[in-house]
């Protein structure tokens, strides 16, 4: 779950506030030819694809600015590329986004990093590189900083995205981050190869567990030692924060408190092409609308999850993420209903991060605006909600035989749809004294319709220096009464 849930959708929905990003590093052309594959050569045996189409995307550094277009931001790219056709093509498909590419500079002796792909019947099956791997000349880098540094103050965040194809180069590394810092721009950086040295005094690097295993001369399969490494590097190169993507065991943000884990969600794998450039391109984004790094994190994770069921490089769009956001909420919701011993766990992590846990319950029979008001109302002393629901017995016990009219099951489901609730846990004594005493909650709330010498566990929340808050109800709304209208002379109380 989110921890700021209404500045997430806000973001999203609002294109991340039209923030502006330069973005640095390898820019590509990646062309496609697609087709289906029916038989194999007589010549050599070797499949023979029968071409449909040809496409071509911007990739590398240049697919990171697509995915910061798609998200609603404003971009400008840099790089270097060759002066051919495919720096032709690749400026237009840029351009053609509204991507700003006047830093891009051109060197003759170098072609523009072209990679194709053949995929048959959506599987790659051949990978061809047109590339000159070899770091650009020191004088095109200076010239290339100065380009950059005419541009720091017109943008909100720095973005490096490192192919290891020559472009950032040490020097150029350290001037950027140097340069930009100085003018307190955040600089993210998709690192790449085994000297993560020239990303020193970056805010966030996003290393994947393959690039991060190479630089900190770990087992990628040993996850102890890789998560060990990145707090170990996070605190050497005075790292804000290090993102470290585990692909389908999801994210690990690493930063002074320690390392968050963030689990994938489960979702059919097309194609990995352009997940980091999509990871990178989500967390600039957060970063620059002020985002809490763990939501930033979380949406970064949710993005990939996105891209990786496309095939070919792809990017995500605002309302792609805005719909896994809805995807994943529904999952949550289910998940918000729980036995006593995981609710604990969850309240440690919530205290842990100095928030403030609320507690009340009831039956919540047949919910109605009383009902949701009253949740909204309790949640706003706090910063988690805990709803302690009756279970079906104890609502026989107290309300008659003929209630409840939802089941216990049902009644948490509908809850736990509710953006107020946090959790909700079922109990079934007469009373929730028990379960107050277990979550030690920080507020407990009830109904005005109360006093406080009569809420149950009132003594012992205000002895371990808690709050007892009497929430105002809306009036003439209740249970009975709905139940009255319906069914004449059933059921009394709420």
């Amino acid at each position: 779950m989110f921890q700021q849930p209404e500045k997430v959708y806000k973001g999203v929905h609002g294109g991340f506030g039209g923030r502006r990003v330069l973005v640095v590093g390898d820019l590509m052309l990646d062309r496609y030819q697609w087709g289906n594959v029916r038989r194999i050569s007589p010549e050599a045996p070797v499949p023979v694809l029968r071409l449909d189409r040809e496409t071509e995307v911007a990739g590398g550094a240049a697919n990171v600015a697509r995915n910061l277009v798609g998200l609603g931001l404003r971009v400008c790219v840099a790089g270097i590329t060759g002066q051919d056709q495919a720096q032709a093509c690749l400026l237009a498909l840029l351009e053609a986004q509204g991507v700003e590419t006047g830093a891009v500079l051109s060197d003759p002796t170098r072609p523009t990093t072209t990679k194709t792909r053949v995929v048959g019947d959506r599987q790659q099956m051949l990978r061809i590189d047109a590339e000159r791997i070899a770091p650009i000349d020191r004088e095109l880098a200076k010239c290339l900083l100065a380009a950059l540094e005419e541009r720091f103050a017109q943008v909100d965040a720095v973005l490096l995205s490192d192919y290891a194809k020559g472009v950032l180069i040490g020097d150029l590394c350290t001037g950027i981050i140097t340069a930009a810092r100085a003018r307190g721009l955040p600089v993210l950086v998709d690192p790449k190869g085994s000297d993560f040295e020239r990303y020193r005094g970056a805010t966030t690097i996003t290393p994947n567990r393959a690039e991060l295993a190479v630089a900190a001369g770990v087992d990628s399969d040993d996850l102890d030692a890789l998560l060990g490494a990145a707090e170990r590097l996070r605190e050497e190169l005075g790292l804000e924060q290090l993102l470290l993507t585990l692909g389908e065991l999801g994210v690990a943000l690493v930063d002074a408190t320690g390392v968050n884990r963030i689990p994938a969600v489960a979702r059919e794998v097309f194609d990995v092409s352009g997940a980091g450039d999509t990871v990178i391109a989500t967390v600039a984004a957060g970063r620059a609308v002020g985002l809490d790094p763990i939501d930033t994190a979380h949406l970064a994770n949710l993005a990939a999850g996105v891209v990786v069921g496309k095939v070919g490089t792809a990017a995500i769009a605002a309302e792609e993420l805005a719909a896994a956001i809805a995807d994943e909420a529904a999952l949550e919701q289910g998940a918000k209903v729980g036995e006593l011993g995981d609710l604990l766990i969850r309240v440690r992590q919530w205290r842990d991060r100095g928030e403030r846990v609320v507690f009340t319950n009831g039956c919540f029979d047949l919910l109605h605006l009383g009902h949701v008001t009253y949740l909204e109302r309790a949640r706003r002393h706090g910063h988690r909600l805990v709803v302690g629901l009756n279970t079906d017995r104890s609502v026989r016990a107290l309300k008659g035989a003929e209630r409840p009219l939802i089941g216990e099951q049902d009644r948490a489901r509908v809850l736990a749809a509710l953006a107020a609730v946090d959790a909700v846990v079922l109990f079934d004594a007469e009373t929730p004294i028990e379960l107050i005493r277990a979550i030690r909650p920080d507020v407990l709330a009830k109904g005005a319709d109360y006093t406080e010498d009569a809420v149950i566990g009132a003594a012992e929340v205000k002895s371990w220096g808690g709050q007892v808050i009497l929430v105002p109800l809306v009036d003439d709304r209740s249970t009975s009464a709905i139940i009255g209208r319906m069914r004449p002379g059933l059921g009394s109380g709420d």
